[in-house]
């Protein structure tokens, strides 16, 4: 009986922990769209400094986008939530938007990491900001409480078009998963 009810127990502190990421700190959109700016800044610095050359890959793509997302794992369940930003090149056009994960695996934690995305095309580009879906599987090991531990910067090639940078701001995370992650575009901010 106890095993039973356990399960839907973690989804509902998962989903409670989760809501209060899915949105920048602000009570307009003014604030929030600022709030998701500073983020931006701040995680192509931190890119910049542990990668110096993803500035000038940055620099030559056709569009880009910075992530700031919170998960959460406990057991056998998981999930994400967040807010970031795509930068269409050379226009500087932004489409402000959210994202969500559902994760099935073993793992414990809690973790806040950045994502930065690089589309080599506009296709590429166009086809992240309109459908932004990514489903697969992964493997995180972190440790970072502020300036202490390590965290890493990971970088994937997701396909022919699309870079992705991983990086790590804080928490400890240990995990093995499945995750469906979902991309879309913010109506309130746009």
């Amino acid at each position: 009986m106890m095993k039973r009810m356990l399960l839907p127990i973690l989804s509902v502190v998962i989903l409670l922990l989760l809501s209060s990421c899915w949105s920048p700190s602000g009570s307009t959109p003014n604030q929030k769209r600022a709030v998701i700016d500073n983020m931006q800044n701040e995680t192509l610095g931190q890119l910049y400094s542990q990668r110096p050359e993803a500035r000038e890959i940055i620099a030559k793509a056709a569009g880009y986008a910075v992530f700031s997302n919170i998960n959460v794992q406990v057991l056998l369940l998981g999930g994400a939530g967040g807010y970031g930003v795509a930068v269409r090149q050379p226009s500087g056009e932004k489409n402000y938007m959210k994202m969500a994960q559902v994760d099935v695996g073993p793992g414990i934690g809690l973790h806040d990491i950045r994502v930065v995305f690089v589309f080599l095309s506009s296709q590429a580009y166009n086809n992240f900001v309109s459908r932004g879906w990514e489903f697969g599987a992964q493997a995180d090991a972190a440790a970072k409480a502020r300036d202490k531990g390590a965290a890493a910067t990971g970088e994937v090639s997701i396909d022919a078009e699309t870079t992705m940078y991983t990086l790590s701001e804080s928490g400890l995370m240990a995990k093995v998963n499945l995750a469906g992650t979902k991309y879309w575009k913010d109506e309130t901010l746009n």
